[in-house]
């Protein structure tokens, strides 16, 4: 197995396996499994290590041409229920590559200053720049997610939104930024093992949330919500894709694919020099 082999493990391409809209409603999604891959935790593990590695190499390219003057990036938006490993993915996959190319936005309830803008302003503000790939910890979409379970806004409100985060995706796309967006499962069975985790270990404390047990009777609204989202906002120019996020492994494999994905298509090469190099060279030879 290479690192460069991006078909090992895999029966279909990620972007394929995983794409919201082939894989049926979300009702139904096993968080359990492992589409399009075959194999188990171990070599998952040294698969994501190895992958890793072209993650890696292709930040780089993506990196060096934004300081080029290329003006493309990548957006990974990620949301999911609590303790579905959102923070395990911008550690495990974020950590993967060079932090210099790198952006990192979390999105929680919003401030007082944000409540006085519309609800994309400090979406606007934290859009990767040239040459980076972000991650938004939650996104846009908690304005269609936790918004419309809890009725936060009428309904006329939350449900024209939908229509107005894809123009603002379109726009995105169309000035450079790649946007891959994944939304993570985990069953309600996981979900309450993780919470009672964090409620038996004391350095897991900081993580434990009250509120979390207080959303959990709203299970089957947010699936509901989730499935407006992908039926609404999947679209070719910013897919939505289905994450199972019962194994860890598999949800940072898959992330660190579809982001693999999304770099070889921008289909990148390495600035040239802007200098004489044979210039520079001799130069650097008789220097002291």
């Amino acid at each position: 197995m290479g690192k460069n082999d991006k078909n090992a493990g895999w029966t279909r391409p990620a972007t394929e396996a995983l794409r919201a809209s082939a894989l049926g409603p979300i009702a139904e999604f096993d968080a359990a499994s492992t589409p399009g891959f075959e194999g188990d935790h171990g070599y998952g593990t040294q698969l994501l290590a190895e992958r890793g590695e072209v993650l890696a190499d292709l930040q780089e390219l993506l990196y060096a041409n934004g300081r080029s003057g290329d003006h493309r990036s990548v957006l990974l938006v990620l949301q999911g229920m609590d303790t579905a490993g959102k923070g395990g993915i911008v550690r495990h996959v974020g950590g993967l590559v060079d932090p210099q190319g790198l952006s990192i936005k979390g999105f929680g309830k919003p401030t007082p200053e944000e409540l006085e803008h519309d609800f994309l302003w400090r979406i606007r503000k934290a859009v990767p720049p040239a040459g980076h790939i972000g991650i938004f910890d939650r996104s846009h979409y908690e304005d269609v997610l936790p918004v419309r379970v809890h009725n936060l806004v009428p309904q006329s409100e939350w449900d024209g939104r939908y229509e107005t985060i894809n123009e603002f995706e379109i726009d995105l796309v169309e000035t450079g930024t790649t946007i891959v967006k994944c939304a993570l499962v985990v069953s309600k069975d996981e979900q309450r093992k993780r919470l009672a985790e964090r409620l038996d270990r004391p350095d897991k404390y900081w993580k434990f949330n009250p509120d979390d047990i207080d959303e959990r009777p709203f299970w089957n609204d947010y699936l509901d919500a989730y499935q407006a989202i992908f039926d609404r906002c999947d679209s070719d120019t910013a897919p939505w894709y289905l994450i199972p996020a019962n194994k860890k492994w598999f949800s940072r494999l898959a992330v660190c694919e579809l982001l693999i994905s999304s770099l070889e298509k921008l289909d990148l090469q390495w600035p040239e020099a802007d200098f004489d190099v044979e210039v520079q060279k001799k130069r650097l030879a008789a220097s002291d």
